[in-house]
């Protein structure tokens, strides 16, 4: 048992993927800002979202070589010119998999140089964090239910045949005023993100 266990770095029980972003910080005329990316419209999943850059962690891969690799192969901007910051709180998905947050300081001049892949990215733009945390998101909140309960073995297992499952909860923070909509995953992202910041500044 203890050599089953001992070193074992914990992650998600029956997690089936784990994936990263960089959340890339930029100093602007405005302040501290935040870059986002449009996806293309060629994408057949989550096309003309915005999102942060990201993708799948390869095997042997930490949070922070994904988040650094995706980068590269999405905006064109070289890991020498990001500074890592440190990592915000992971998300898991529904999906059943992970979602690893990597904060990165991106240098000024590689913003002036950037390369879009334009077979994954549309275009970016660039929040301030001072603006972000003058409008907070609209939060929405919707119920996840069990579907498909009344087969589930409740005899077998000596409950009820009206037992009470215990519903979820999803949050989807909408964003205003941006030139593109954000709202869903990156933007719970960005709200920790302005959070943990604002918190930090007082």
């Amino acid at each position: 048992m203890q050599a089953a266990f001992s070193g074992h770095v914990p992650g998600l029980l029956g997690a089936t993927a784990a994936y990263a972003v960089l959340v890339p910080v930029a100093e602007t005329a405005e302040g501290l800002s935040l870059l986002y990316e449009v996806r293309s419209p060629a994408l057949h999943h989550h096309s003309g979202e915005v999102c942060f850059p990201g993708g799948r962690m390869e095997p042997g891969e930490t949070p922070e070589q994904c988040a650094l690799r995706e980068t590269w192969e999405e905006l064109g901007i070289p890991p020498e010119d990001i500074r890592l910051l440190g990592r915000a709180d992971f998300l898991h998905l529904r999906s059943e998999a992970l979602m690893h947050p990597v904060l990165g300081q991106v240098a000024p001049a590689a913003l002036e140089r950037l390369r879009l892949n334009p077979a994954e990215v549309r275009q970016t733009f660039l929040v301030s964090l001072d603006w972000l945390a003058a409008h907070p998101p609209e939060v929405y909140r919707y119920p996840l239910l069990p579907v498909g309960a009344e087969r589930f073995p409740y005899a077998r297992v000596q409950a009820p045949p009206d037992y009470r499952w215990t519903p979820g909860q999803v949050e989807v923070p909408v964003y205003d005023g941006l030139p593109y909509p954000l709202w869903g995953l990156t933007a719970r992202i960005t709200r920790h993100v302005v959070q943990r910041a604002t918190e930090g500044a007082e």
